[in-house]
């Protein structure tokens, strides 16, 4: 009969205990979780230009943002999202050959009933695959 008692007092002091290891974790601060005192985002990114080899941050910033706008559709080409590139070229699908399987003929069930020979055709994976962006160069 003692059996029953432990497993209830221990159910009650878990129970317990639970709630204030969970409450512990949301007492720290927003400080100690994600310190504000390192540098600004401008000089992280000014530093990481200067380390690819950048002369000039403010410069390698003013030529990737100045592109040249040309009159005409030349200017555009690549950059214009058309119903003819859109799915066709940017995700090419992946090659899924068809296979061909020759069943000969053989006796089936129990009864043995003939079954001629014939041929059937399936794809080699279940699904159809996609090429990420890149993956598969594509004839344009």
């Amino acid at each position: 009969m003692r059996q029953p008692l432990k497993t209830i007092s221990a159910i009650v002091s878990i129970s317990l205990l639970l709630p204030v290891l969970l409450l512990g974790g949301c007492a720290g601060t927003k400080e100690a979780v994600l310190p504000q005192d390192g540098p600004p985002m401008q000089a992280i990114y000014d530093a990481h230009l200067r380390d690819m080899g950048a002369r000039d941050p403010t410069f390698v910033r003013a030529a990737l943002s100045s592109r040249p706008i040309a009159n005409g559709e030349q200017d555009l080409h690549g950059y214009t999202r058309e119903a003819s590139n859109e799915l066709d070229i940017t995700f090419a699908r992946l090659p899924n050959p068809t296979l061909v399987l020759y069943v000969y003929p053989h006796l089936a069930g129990a009864q043995r009933t003939p079954v001629p020979g014939y041929t059937t055709t399936f794809p080699l994976y279940e699904r159809v695959e996609y090429a990420l962006p890149g993956e598969v160069v594509t004839p344009r």
